[in-house]
Formats: structure tokens, C-alpha cells, sequence
């Protein structure tokens, strides 16, 4: 037996198959995309901030806190929006967002199918 024959019989004899219930190719097509949308920091601040306000944000709000301008903003919204993390609503000129926790509550079934139960 050579090296690499060896470490495969010992990976195969250690480590335990994989226990999770399995996901369609079309559900990791969706988190793929879900998880590049969250692969930029600032659409993860954005998702944070979101979380913690109490109503819809408008788009102008983003921008001093973000420090970014406002079509910037808007891309990065309208990326987070496209994978369904946000329900977006047109008031007059404005856009105002808000998470989709739906969306969310779906994501965390799919990571944690037991619901955090030990």
C-alpha cells in the first residue's frame, strides 16, 4: 500500500458519512446564490440593520451609515432583494426595505433542520 492509499483507508476509517437530510440540486442552487449575495460585507451590514429596525428602511437611510452613495446602495439592496432576503416598497420616490423573515426562517430550516435541538 502507498501513501495516498493509506490516508484514504484512514479518512474512510475515521470520519463519519455525512448525517444530513439531503437537498435538491435546485434548493443549493438557491442557497448558492443566497450565500454569494451575503459574501459582500456591506450587504451584510445591511441585512444587520435591517434586522434590528422596527419598520421598513428607506434607501436614504443606508447611505451615511454605509458610507456609500445611493445607486451603490441601491445594488446592493436590489442583489439582497433578488435571492429574497427583502420585500422592497415604493413610497412616492423613495424605497423602503425590510427582511423578508419568511425567507430567513426558511434559510435556518435548511441549516439547522432540528431546530437548534441537541
Amino acid at each position: 500500500m502507498n501513501v495516498d492509499e493509506g490516508t484514504e483507508a484512514h479518512a474512510a476509517a475515521c470520519c463519519a458519512p455525512v448525517a444530513a437530510p439531503d437537498i435538491t440540486t435546485q434548493q443549493a442552487d438557491t442557497l448558492s446564490d443566497l450565500f454569494k449575495a451575503l459574501a459582500d460585507p456591506h450587504r451584510v451590514r445591511i441585512v444587520n440593520l435591517l434586522a434590528n429596525a422596527e419598520s421598513p428602511v428607506c434607501v436614504c437611510d443606508f447611505v451615511p451609515q454605509l458610507g456609500l452613495s445611493q445607486p451603490t446602495v441601491s445594488f446592493h439592496l436590489a442583489k439582497l432583494q433578488r435571492v429574497g432576503l427583502l420585500e422592497r416598497e415604493q413610497r412616492g420616490t423613495w424605497a423602503y426595505y425590510s427582511l423578508n423573515r419568511s425567507a430567513l426562517g426558511r434559510l435556518a430550516e435548511v441549516l439547522d433542520p432540528e431546530g437548534g435541538t441537541p
